[in-house]
């Protein structure tokens, strides 16, 4: 049902931008926004398996905010630290367990942790249940871990799931 609905969702998107003969990013935000719209004020009085598409989408666009936003931060961790004469890392491995179980999950995490500078995954345990990071700042190797399985695992599972 929810493919059903984003293709819907995209569809409604193309004939905004067919019917305004728009062809930019703005027009075709609007349209896809304005689709989004429609889909759920007539899917609001149905089943909950049809209001999923509905509560994903928003989840997904924050999780895009929230893993952009850290991005940016650890962006300028390094930079920062590169440009300073003195250096303010702090490296380590971390042994992190994973609440993350299919193959796409673990693909999808090690590739969040991976793109993020000053992170890198080293390996995946065969039983598939541990991942381990190389930091460049490990202060505190706890509020690391619990800021990953917080911020990071949980809000990727949401959506995935």
């Amino acid at each position: 049902m929810m493919l059903q609905n984003f293709l819907l969702n995209i569809l409604l998107m193309m004939v905004w931008v067919a019917l305004t003969g728009q062809l930019n990013y703005a027009n075709f935000v609007f349209g896809y926004v304005l689709g989004f719209f429609i889909l759920w004020m007539i899917n609001r009085t149905n089943t909950n398996s049809k209001k999923e598409y509905f509560y994903r989408v928003p989840k997904i666009l924050a999780f895009i905010f929230y893993f952009f936003y850290d991005l940016m931060k650890a962006n300028w961790e390094v930079a920062k630290d590169v440009i300073t004469p003195n250096y303010n890392m702090k490296p380590g491995i971390i042994k992190y367990e994973m609440d993350a179980k299919t193959d796409f999950e673990i693909t999808m995490l090690s590739n969040m942790i991976a793109i993020t500078p000053g992170t890198l995954v080293i390996d995946i345990s065969k039983d598939k249940k541990y991942i381990y990071i190389h930091a460049m700042y490990l202060n505190d190797k706890e509020k690391f871990i619990k800021d990953m399985k917080e911020r990071t695992e949980r809000k990727l599972l949401e959506i995935l799931r």
